[in-house]
């Protein structure tokens, strides 16, 4: 039997009264498996594909599987015991990470006057000007700072401090995510 065989079997198999059972299965809270096994001839995922396509609500997890299991007590002997972290469920990657309460400083704003005479073109570009872009490309008031770059960048002092930032610094400039 090929895979559309199986699959046209399977849309075969949903008769009304079919499903009218597997809606009191479900909505006694039987799990998808045991119910593929009752009304036979189905897999697991079929009965949770059909279950989706009714809109059949999902069902709360059984009260003993959200309780956290108690842990068995370890041997008196033991030497060494390691701290006990408090019990977290879902994502906590980030949750060992510390909280710093503090308002950083905002950073005044300087603004970079360039003189007309600075400014330069692409083609007037060398190892000597700065190379910080100013302005759309596309436009023709487009221009280059061309102040003196400093040592090992193609950036002058102040445009190399925008440039380079410490990782620190543009980790607290980030946005907030909530």
């Amino acid at each position: 039997m090929t895979f559309l065989d199986q699959k046209r079997t399977d849309l075969q198999t949903w008769t009304d009264e079919r499903v009218e059972l597997l809606k009191k299965l479900w909505g006694d809270g039987l799990s998808a498996s045991v119910i593929a096994g009752e009304l036979g001839g189905i897999t697991r995922n079929a009965v949770i594909g059909k279950v989706h396509r009714l809109g059949l609500s999902g069902r709360a997890k059984a009260p003993s599987s959200s309780m956290p299991r108690p842990r068995k007590p370890r041997p008196a002997t033991q030497m060494f015991r390691a701290p006990q972290r408090p019990m977290m469920r879902g994502n906590t990657a980030l949750a060992a990470m510390p909280s710093y309460d503090y308002d950083p400083e905002p950073e005044p704003v300087v603004e970079n006057v360039i003189p007309m005479g600075q400014r330069c073109t692409l083609l007037e570009l060398d190892q000597e000007k700065c190379h910080w872009p100013i302005g759309d490309p596309g436009h023709a008031d487009f221009y280059f700072c061309g102040g003196k770059t400093a040592t090992n960048t193609p950036y002058c002092g102040y445009h190399g401090r925008v440039a380079y930032q410490p990782p620190a610094a543009r980790r607290d400039r980030r946005p907030q995510r909530s």
